[in-house]
């Protein structure tokens, strides 16, 4: 461990003795599971509490992922059912469309931390996620939701870094954003889309795939692998087994992406459009 390295967790350490008892807004990837780490490290198990939003756009397998990770580190665990599929302006999926999914997660959280004393909120973002394009994190100042990682300067390959070295399962484990995601900005959220969405994906990883997307620009479904697997998906017998999976879920159109995997690949459109001036409320 570099002494630069030391220094961020000295930083972290004192932060969460400080603004402790925290709830961890806990998504089971790579970056919360770190700071949850840390905080069942530095705080006592009833200083912590972890809390997995549980919706039709996160896979069910990633919510029980994330139960088993938080039982692994013995931290307290708690899911609640968020409702951004009730919010209108979430379901047109504008640009700022994460925006109204958080806003949605941080306000349930605020609840539990007044109803049940906790002092603090805080998230996985690190350093790197800022310089990406994502409306969700000003869902965090409006609820005071604060970032260790971020706020220490913890970067993404230093948390996998550290995550190896101290046996996390989650230092390798690929980026996972919600099933909304793969629908093209303007096209409108539905619980049929996110299903549709989620059993392609999940013919996809049970093929050997697991940096994957299925981008839903219906009836076309446009896969996205890494290219050294394209010559996988175009052999036999799984290419048609492919096409006929794909064509039971209602695609006309099965199309593979030669620019190969990219996540958050239709965010070009928000750099292309000109405009990112956004309302959230």
């Amino acid at each position: 461990m570099t002494p630069a390295v030391q220094e961020k967790l000295n930083r972290i350490q004192i932060f969460l003795l400080d603004y402790s008892p925290v709830i961890v807004a806990f998504s089971g990837g790579s970056d919360s599971a770190f700071l949850l780490k840390l905080c069942m490290n530095f705080l006592m198990p009833s200083e912590v509490l972890a809390v997995t939003g549980i919706s039709p756009s996160i896979p069910l397998e990633e919510q029980k992922e994330a139960e088993k990770i938080a039982e692994e580190l013995h931290a307290p665990y708690l899911t609640i059912h968020t409702d951004e599929m009730e919010k209108e302006e979430y379901r047109t999926n504008p640009f700022n469309r994460c925006y109204f999914c958080k806003e949605e997660l941080f306000s349930k959280l605020e609840k539990l931390r007044m109803d049940q004393g906790y002092k603090t909120i805080l998230d996985g973002t690190n350093a790197d996620d800022i310089k990406d394009y994502r409306p969700g994190l000003k869902a965090r100042e409006k609820f005071n939701v604060r970032s260790p990682l971020l706020e220490s300067g913890f970067t993404k390959n230093e948390i996998r870094v550290l995550s190896r070295e101290w046996n996390l399962k989650t230092w390798d484990k690929p980026a996972m954003p919600c099933l909304s995601s793969r629908v093209p900005y303007g096209q409108e959220i539905t619980l049929e889309r996110l299903s549709r969405i989620y059993q392609a994906e999940k013919l996809l990883k049970m093929s050997g795939f697991q940096e994957v997307r299925v981008r839903d620009h219906f009836p076309i479904a446009r896969i996205e692998v890494q290219k050294e697997k394209m010559s996988e998906i175009l052999g036999e017998p799984l290419h048609s087994k492919i096409i006929e999976e794909f064509k039971k879920l209602g695609y006309t159109y099965i199309t593979l992406d030669l620019s190969g995997f990219k996540s958050g690949s239709l965010n070009h459109l928000i750099n292309n459009s000109g405009n990112r001036q956004f309302t959230t409320h």
